[in-house]
Order: C-alpha cells, then structure tokens, then sequence
C-alpha cells in the first residue's frame, strides 16, 4: 500500500492548541474502501520509520493514532511500536464481540491505547474505560457547543474524548471549556480572529537582521555583537549548540565559538526557525509546528528531483509558506520585509517557478486530498518515496530545538 497509495496526517491538539499526537491514514481513494490489511500495513511502515533501533522513538513526546481492525491487536508490527504512544481506533460496533473485548483488554494491559469510534449518547453513558482510553465523539451540524456539552456531561474520568471535526475558534474554546481532552480539524491553518497583534516583534526584526548579516557573509564577531543585544537568542543558540541533537562533543560557552562552530548554513537554517516560531501574536503552537514539518518535507521532497543544492531554498519556502499566518500579514507585505530568491517568492506567493510544485506537494499530505497523488506524479515522485519524506520530516520536526 505504501508503494501505491499515500500517507496523510491529521494533528490533534489539546485545550492549550499543542499537538499531543497525530492522526495517520492512508489517503481516501474514490469508491474504495480501505482493506484490513492495508491497515496492518500502514503499521508495519510507520514503525519502520519513526523507530529507531538505536534512538528509539522519534516522535518524542507525540503520541500516534492508526486505524485499526480486531486482526491487529495481535500483529508482530504493534510490538514495534511503543506501546505508551500507540493508540488503535476501532469502531464501537467491534467491541459487540466478547473475543475482541479480551483482546483489547490484553493490549491495554501492555500499555497501547485503544480509541473508540461511533458510539452513540446511550453508550457513551457507560463506564467505557475497561476498554477505551479515548472516545472520539462526531460534531454534526452547527451547533457545536451544545453538542460539546452533552458529550461532556456524558464523561468519564477515567476516558479522555476527542471532539472532531472542530471548524471553527469558538468551537474550540466552547469544546476546551466543557473538559473536552482533545480536537481534531484544521483548524490549526486558520488565523484566529481579534488577533490584536500584527507584524513582526523585536525579537523576530532582530532575527530577520541576523539573518541578512549571515546571508552577505558578515564577519563573525559583527554577528555575535548582534547576537549579544538579545539575551533570550544568545540563551537559545547556546543551548542549541550544546543540544544532543548538534552534537558538538564539548560545551560551548562561547557566542562567537558557537557561530563558527555551527557555519553559516546551519545558521541560517537555526535562524528560519526560529523567525517563524518566535511569533507572540497568539498564534496556536500547532501552526508553528505544522511551519517546520512543512518545510523540512519540502526540502526532502526537492532533493529527490532537483538535489541537495536546492534543499535550503526549498526548506525557506516550506517554513515561511504560513509567516502570514503567524504574523497576521498578507504574504506579499511579509516578503517585503525579507529579501529572498525570486523562485522561492514564486513558490511563496503562487506556488510556481523551481520550488512551487514541491511546497505544493507538501501542503497537500496535510490534506485528504487527490492533489497528493496529481502533484506527486507531475513531479515523478513516487507514493513511497513521498511517505518516507513524510515520516522523516515528522520526525525531524520533533528534534529540533529552537
């Protein structure tokens, strides 16, 4: 399935808008359903590529949803996966079977968590916890709220419920108010209304001149005086330095040592980063990580077809695709600010010239959309080489430190 269809991945965030976990199916294909072992096969590669042998889980403190059917509970592919961070979904209607109820207790006592779909009001009254960890309730309609509120009243403490889809902010904070644990929607891509901030912060204009002075080669003790005025920037590069994740070998105290430890490139790359996630505007934590996946996946997804040479502007573009919605701005004023390649403003503001395609792309495994496979094949990239990018930038995602 993975050599022909594709991964997509749907976030779910708690009451505080951070992803406490993700969501991943394989994409809807018109009239087909999809099969159980397509289901266990999904498994079986997820955990090819976000466990490693030697550094273990690579989605760090995310847990992962995945379909499932009462075959699984028993696959040797479950047993790849963490059992604290694997839940398993299954329909209400399965649990009728006394065998399925002791094999979902069984796994539960291993510790993977079990998601329940498509119980109704009478059901939800239950006690559900000797066999669900979660409980995902369905909003019809647009009376969201009201919905919310009796799903609340009809919880157990003992069971965390997941709300989905949830379209809207007021349905959000309707939802976090009434004890909802979790929410599932894309709402995370919308700005949020009343948002009284705009533009960038003084952090962020500081950041943009770092960013400038890196790209004209500026010498490095030019930088490190930049650096020295923001103690909260001099604190995160020295503690980026000193990361597991650099792997520098000693401790760095040194600004100056740390910039040309690190080079230019690198640099620049940290600087990205940290332009789009140090937003104050009261954007969601959510959107912010969704930036980094987006533009680690666009640069993976470039280097299959146009290489390696291409992976930094094809990484800028991914990043800085949502900086309007971080920054409250119409893209076009936010590229004012920010001087940049004419293909990554193409790409940027129309999604064409070089990188276009390849930012396009990466936006839509965020979606259940056909767009996936049309874009995929235009660009002669193929499902499976998509879905391990996908995995890879997910799991990058978790290890950067900004």
């Amino acid at each position: 399935m993975h050599q022909t269809n594709f991964i997509v991945r749907e976030p779910l965030l708690d009451a505080k808008q951070r992803v406490i976990g993700y969501e991943l199916s394989w994409q809807q294909q018109a009239g087909q359903a999809v099969t159980d072992q397509q289901l266990e096969d999904l498994v079986g590669f997820v955990a090819e590529h976000v466990q490693h042998e030697e550094l273990g889980w690579l989605l760090r403190d995310k847990l992962l949803f995945l379909d499932a059917v009462p075959a699984m509970l028993s696959t040797d592919a479950l047993h790849a996966l963490p059992p604290e961070k694997t839940v398993l979904t299954l329909n209400i209607r399965q649990l009728t079977d006394t065998g399925v109820r002791a094999a979902v207790q069984a796994v539960r006592a291993g510790g993977v968590g079990i998601s329940i779909r498509g119980a109704d009001m009478n059901i939800l009254a239950r006690n559900l916890s000797p066999y669900a960890s979660y409980v995902e309730v369905r909003f019809t309609g647009l009376d969201v709220g009201e919905q919310a509120r009796t799903y609340a009243a009809a919880k157990h403490s003992a069971v965390r419920m997941v709300g989905r889809p949830v379209a809207t902010w007021a349905d959000f904070d309707a939802c976090a108010a009434l004890g909802l644990d979790a929410f599932v929607g894309k709402l995370h891509l919308t700005p949020r209304p009343g948002n009284p901030v705009k533009g960038m912060n003084p952090t962020q204009g500081t950041i943009l001149q770092l960013m400038q002075m890196v790209q004209n080669n500026e010498d490095v003790p030019k930088i490190e005086d930049v650096l020295k005025r923001d103690p909260a920037l001099t604190y995160k590069l020295l503690r980026f330095i000193n990361s597991a994740g650099f792997g520098a070998g000693r401790e760095v105290q040194s600004l100056r040592q740390a910039i040309s430890l690190m080079g230019y490139a690198p640099l620049y790359r940290w600087l990205v980063l940290l332009l789009a996630t140090a937003s104050q505007s009261g954007y969601s934590p959510v959107l912010m990580e969704t930036a980094v996946v987006r533009g680690r996946l666009a640069e993976l997804l470039g280097e299959i077809r146009l290489g390696r040479g291409e992976g930094e502007n094809l990484f800028v573009a991914g990043m800085f695709s949502l900086l309007d919605r971080l920054l409250g701005l119409p893209m076009q004023e936010v590229l004012e600010t920010i001087p940049l390649p004419d293909e990554v403003v193409a790409a940027l503001l129309r999604r064409e010239g070089k990188y276009g395609p390849f930012l396009a792309l990466a936006e839509a495994c965020e979606l259940n959309s056909n767009l996936v496979a049309s874009l995929a094949q235009s660009l002669d990239i193929s499902p499976l080489e998509v879905n391990k990018a996908h995995l890879s930038a997910l799991a990058w995602a978790q290890s950067v430190a900004v």
